[in-house]
């Protein structure tokens, strides 16, 4: 019992680690911008004082090498018997192809819509079914266009392990439709740790911190400042 407690313990700690290390990285390349003060707006019609394109960290060798190290040795040691990588597009293709290229396997991607012509193609690649699959996502928002991926390959025939995100912003919304849908989702890095190192960065300050906390709480109706 003690061994399997510390098991959990040096997890949690390493995932920590994990989640400072993304987050400072994320902040350092504007992947993650904060704007408490100059909210952006999303394409929901949310007003926003966070905006996050991890697609920035492709263009950051040593930041998407990290990236692409932590998610394949989080599937080495959470879903042993993978046999697919699955990217969501567009955002998550390209991380998802330097996953499969680390670990051997096959990639597949998965569109939003059908393809309007030729095969009309909802599933890009070869995926057979029963096959097992681990999904890979950039980003975890109210997380519907990620579970109508997963959607998609279960309809195929094919089971899905789990998904490994770069970052969540842990809406307790997202959170139920992963627990109806019984996905596992595992984030490398998520809101409150990137609002931790932007403090302790000095990106931002405290009262730009309750700002951020307040717009977490309810972010449809918070209206900025």
């Amino acid at each position: 019992m003690r061994s399997v407690n510390k098991y959990f313990l040096l997890y949690f700690l390493q995932m920590k680690l994990i989640e400072k290390q993304v987050a400072n990285k994320l902040l350092r390349v504007k992947a993650v911008k904060l704007q408490p003060r100059n909210p952006f707006i999303w394409a929901s019609g949310w007003k926003s004082p966070i905006y996050c394109d991890n697609r920035k960290t492709l263009s950051y060798p040593q930041i998407r090498t990290y990236i692409k190290t932590q998610i394949a040795r989080l599937i080495l040691e959470n879903y042993p018997d993978v046999e697919v990588i699955a990217g969501v597009a567009t955002g998550a293709i390209a991380q998802a192809a330097l996953v499969a290229d680390e670990l051997g396997l096959p990639l597949i991607y998965v569109r939003p819509t059908p393809k309007d012509h030729g095969l009309e193609n909802l599933i890009e690649g070869d995926l057979r079914p029963r096959q097992k699959v681990v999904v890979i996502e950039d980003l975890i928002s109210t997380g519907g266009s990620s579970l109508k991926a997963v959607e998609a390959i279960r309809n195929d025939g094919s089971e899905v392990l789990g998904m490994i995100a770069i970052f969540s912003y842990n809406f307790p919304v997202a959170e139920e439709k992963f627990r109806a849908a019984k996905v596992k989702l595992t984030s490398l890095c998520n809101y409150n740790a990137v609002l931790t190192e932007a403090l302790a960065t000095h990106y931002i300050t405290e009262d730009d911190m309750e700002t951020l906390k307040e717009w977490r709480m309810d972010p449809a109706a918070w209206k900025g400042e």
